[in-house]
């Protein structure tokens, strides 16, 4: 495998070569794929279509998946119960209109967030594969949360050690006027709590743990909580910690959604655009749970 840093920082994002996502692994290439996602947080292989099957087979070679917000939303006919349809298509394969459910989640992707960092146990790795990409925008930016800790003022690391946020599925939704969920569906995906502070325990780098799905931060009250969540998002989603990934069709990225943050970038929303993720699950945190 060969391994080329993407961005100014080469401790962050790279792109890796010499690896056929239709063939299995070995463990040592698991290995050394784990270990190139310890340093850099994130990993682009290019030129690797996969059709639904090979998505999934390639990605449990990493861990367990995870449905993640399909508690809350339910099945989709055009995926496996493994992948989460990350497009603007209806069940018969078309673009939706603006006003469907399916626009509201594309919409909340566009906003800060780590994958079901609202659910215990959280996610690992985040696995996009690019079926169709749009013909402008829609890129897909990254952010550093090890390197935004690392930058953060003494005294902000100080005020923050300690602190713990509470991450819930349905926030970023409200935030944007999508408020019509039944109580079952409220009741699917309740509340979980997180350290703001965290070590990652590949690297043994202190990291941040935020972004959108955040809504509160436990012993304070409301407005001084998120005022903290909103300082802490502006600090680590600055330019310097970002590389924005520019979609190919066959492109596979992965990322760790335990020292990153990721977002979806502007298109029309009226022109396809097809993506399909899948998710491991953090079974560190399973463990943690169990104990």
């Amino acid at each position: 495998m060969k391994i080329t840093p993407l961005h100014t920082d080469p401790r962050f994002a790279a792109e890796i070569a010499g690896v056929d996502t239709k063939v299995p692994l070995t463990p040592e290439q698991v290995a050394a794929i784990d270990a190139a996602m310890d340093q850099h947080g994130m990993l682009v292989f290019r030129d690797q279509p996969m059709d639904q099957e090979q998505q999934v087979a390639w990605s449990r070679q990493f861990g367990p998946l995870t449905e993640g917000f399909k508690k809350v939303t339910g099945k989709n006919p055009r995926m496996k119960d493994e992948l989460a349809d990350i497009s603007n298509l209806g069940a018969d394969g078309k673009v939706v209109s603006r006003d469907n459910k399916r626009i509201v989640n594309n919409l909340a992707n566009q906003l800060w967030h780590a994958d079901s960092s609202f659910q215990k146990p959280r996610a690992k790795y985040s696995m996009l594969s690019c079926v169709h990409p749009s013909s402008w925008g829609g890129e897909t930016e990254y952010t550093d949360l090890r390197a935004a800790y690392d930058a953060l003022p003494e005294r902000t690391k100080k005020a923050i050690d300690g602190l713990v946020a509470e991450h819930w599925a349905l926030h970023s939704r409200i935030l944007l006027g999508d408020d019509q969920y039944t109580e079952e569906q409220r009741a699917a995906m309740p509340p979980v709590q997180w350290p703001i502070v965290q070590t990652h325990s590949g690297s043994k780098r202190k990291h941040l743990y935020i972004g959108v799905h955040a809504d509160k931060i436990v012993g304070m009250t409301v407005p001084e909580g998120r005022m903290i969540l909103m300082d802490l998002l502006e600090h680590a989603t600055q330019p310097k910690f970002i590389y924005r990934h520019e979609w190919r069709v066959g492109d596979l990225v992965i990322w760790d959604n335990r020292c990153t943050l990721h977002r979806g970038r502007h298109y029309d929303l009226g022109e396809r655009r097809e993506l399909r993720r899948s998710t491991t699950v953090d079974t560190e945190s399973a463990q943690d749970m169990a104990a």
